[in-house]
């Protein structure tokens, strides 16, 4: 062999694994779409990506996931769902009732999965459980149905408590959904609430200072993507105003709340990744 001819053997043999690479598919793309900041959710995204896991994707070898964070400022959620659209993902997984709607709003054909609180079909997200129909389909955590069994519970420690402060995100594009449903659970369980809204930390602040001018017998936290990213707060004062109070997800109790019962939150990341 010349050492010209060696020189362009070795030529080819060096180009072969970058054609080889320029012809191979480009990861597809999942679009990552929350109210809240990744700070908040560590726990969360190990559960999304077990279930990626369980599918066959793993973040960064055959997958790629474009992560849109709103930072508790829900009226950022449109032009960060219209962003990952204009990117072109192959799917978009929306986390909470207000993402999944921005989400919609702006595409009809990229599929949407979302994890929404409460009852897909009242919320208007999907036509019905068993024909959806459109591109959204998703994982319904039963919030309504849940609201008589915290109360029930709640009752349940607190015997001879009548009055409960209710407190909700009135952003929250389910609340009034959620007001209804606990209004009839009270009903039904002869306790009497009041309603608080509080969209802020500082309004999280006022509603307890509040609570501890009136006194309650007892609290009621609704499901709420800010209220979890808040939940620190929630317990601090709580405890501050020595006020028994129930949440609706278990981390909220791991950080010292007094009780919580809920849907797994974490499996339900998990199924939002299958």
């Amino acid at each position: 062999m010349t050492r010209r001819e060696f020189i362009t053997l070795l030529g080819g043999v060096a180009a072969w694994p970058l054609s080889a690479r320029a012809q191979q598919p480009a990861m597809p793309v999942i679009g990552f779409l929350d109210t809240r900041s990744p700070d908040t959710m560590a726990d969360r995204m190990r559960g999304f990506r077990q279930g990626l896991r369980e599918s066959g994707y793993i973040e960064g070898d055959n997958v790629t996931i474009a992560y849109r964070w709103a930072e508790n400022q829900i009226d950022r959620l449109p032009a960060l769902a219209a962003d990952l659209v204009h990117r072109r993902v192959s799917v978009i997984a929306a986390f909470a009732t207000a993402p999944a709607f921005a989400a919609k709003a702006a595409t009809t054909t990229i599929p949407i999965v979302f994890l929404a609180p409460g009852d897909p079909v009242r919320f208007g997200l999907v036509a019905s459980l068993a024909r959806p129909d459109g591109n959204l389909t998703g994982i319904n955590l039963f919030t309504g149905e849940l609201s008589a069994k915290r109360l029930e519970i709640l009752r349940e420690m607190v015997p001879g408590a009548t009055h409960v402060a209710v407190l909700v995100n009135p952003t929250n594009p389910s609340m009034e959904t959620t007001v209804r449903d606990v209004e009839a659970a009270a009903r039904a369980t002869g306790l009497q609430v009041q309603v608080f809204n509080a969209s802020t930390g500082r309004e999280i602040d006022a509603a307890f200072a509040r609570f501890g001018r009136e006194r309650p017998d007892a609290v009621f936290v609704s499901l709420d993507t800010f209220f979890n990213s808040r939940r620190a707060q929630l317990v601090n004062l709580a405890s501050r105003h020595a006020l028994p109070a129930i949440f609706p997800t278990r981390d909220i109790a791991e950080i010292g709340g007094l009780m919580s019962y809920g849907a797994n939150i974490l499996d339900a990341f998990r199924q939002v990744g299958i």
